[in-house]
């Protein structure tokens, strides 16, 4: 085999894991203000199995939320 045939492979088992994630601002729907904050990113689905949530900033708001996975 050629070495970049087992490279491709080794890619393709390692990408497997990885999914993309939608993060959505939880205190803006509680606010009332029109719009919505998303990020999109990638997790890992071994790593990080239940519902991902990190602080981001929100530039509707203007400051740092939270935002959880939806979907």
């Amino acid at each position: 085999m050629h070495p970049e045939k087992i490279g491709d492979e080794m890619a393709k088992k390692q990408k497997d894991a990885r999914i993309q994630v939608i993060l959505e601002c939880t205190e803006h729907k509680e606010s009332g203000v029109p719009g919505t904050s998303r990020y999109i990113t990638t997790k890992n689905k071994k790593n990080t199995p239940g519902r991902m949530e990190l602080k981001k900033y929100n530039p509707i708001l203007r400051k740092v939320t939270l935002h959880r996975e939806i979907k």
